[in-house]
């Protein structure tokens, strides 16, 4: 993990402030969704990309049931169900 010496304090509330330099380095903006890991002792940010329930897959999303399948995926379900699909 690559260290900044960026150091910041949390306030009463629990939150802390992303310097501008590391959001734009990022492509963080306002209002911009965040994942939270936690790994042992190490809290890990990352911009949220929905993605795939089943693969991962960030491309050519469909949203069902408020869940996320991109059409690969469907279309493979499609072909295990037995269905005939038109790619």
């Amino acid at each position: 993990m690559k260290s900044t010496g960026i150091v910041r304090k949390v306030d009463e509330l629990g939150r802390i402030v992303l310097p501008i330099e590391l959001r734009r380095n990022l492509g963080i903006e306002i209002k911009d969704a965040l994942e939270i890991f936690v790994t042992d002792d190490t809290i890990m940010l990352k911009k949220y990309a929905p993605a795939d329930i089943f693969t991962g897959e960030t491309e050519e999303l469909v949203e069902y049931k408020g869940k996320r399948i991109s059409r690969k995926t469907i279309l493979e379900l499609a072909e295990l169900a037995g269905l005939e699909v038109m790619k």
